[in-house]
């Protein structure tokens, strides 16, 4: 598959169309591989990533329960089961994290998110490129306080996603494509 129909053919699998299927430690080096080819201004190198994989999907779930009832302390037992269980949905969820350098003297913090941005982009495509479908996702666990600090980042760093990866068990429906004209802006038409 060449770049240009790996990125037309790039779809978001949901976690509930995944099998127990992951990929290998091989292959996920090779998507971490893919993820640090990322642009990256300043030569930073603010991405992180966590791969969480077995059991430590369980102790994942526990902290995200945890990071609920911290936020919500009359949450219901379903939502808490739910939150024990989102991990669980897929055989690897690799969080992305980005260790902001703050005051870069060529890249802003925005940057360095961007590039992590990226980073997670090439992840995903990676992983669909051998057969594996993934979806980023973020939620309130990505900015809870409670989750960050499991992750040992400091207040400036940010967690970018969550990328669940795993095998499709079936078919995955598409989604229309916008038309990108309809995102296209004319030069100086706000000044």
């Amino acid at each position: 598959m060449d770049v240009m129909e790996a990125l037309l053919a790039r779809k978001s699998t949901q976690p509930r169309l995944m099998s127990s299927d992951g990929p290998s430690a091989d292959e996920v080096r090779q998507f971490l591989t893919a993820a640090v080819t990322a642009p990256d201004h300043g030569s930073v190198r603010p991405w992180r990533f966590v791969v969480i994989e077995g059991d430590n999907r369980t102790k994942l779930g526990q902290v995200f329960a945890d990071a609920l009832k911290a936020r919500d302390p009359g949450a219901s037992a379903e939502a808490v089961a739910k939150e024990l269980g989102r991990p669980l949905r897929a055989p690897t969820v690799i969080a992305v994290l980005a260790r902001i350098v703050p005051d870069h003297p060529k890249a802003p913090e925005v940057e360095q998110i961007v590039a992590t941005a990226c980073a997670a982009q090439n992840v995903m495509l990676a992983a669909e490129t051998k057969g594996y479908g993934a979806i980023m996702l973020t939620g309130q666990n990505a900015r809870d306080p409670h989750v960050k600090k499991f992750f040992d980042l400091n207040p400036t760093d940010e967690i970018v996603a969550f990328i669940y990866i795993g095998r499709p068990s079936g078919p995955v429906p598409d989604k229309p494509r916008p038309d990108p004209a309809q995102f296209i802006e004319a030069f100086g038409a706000g000044a």
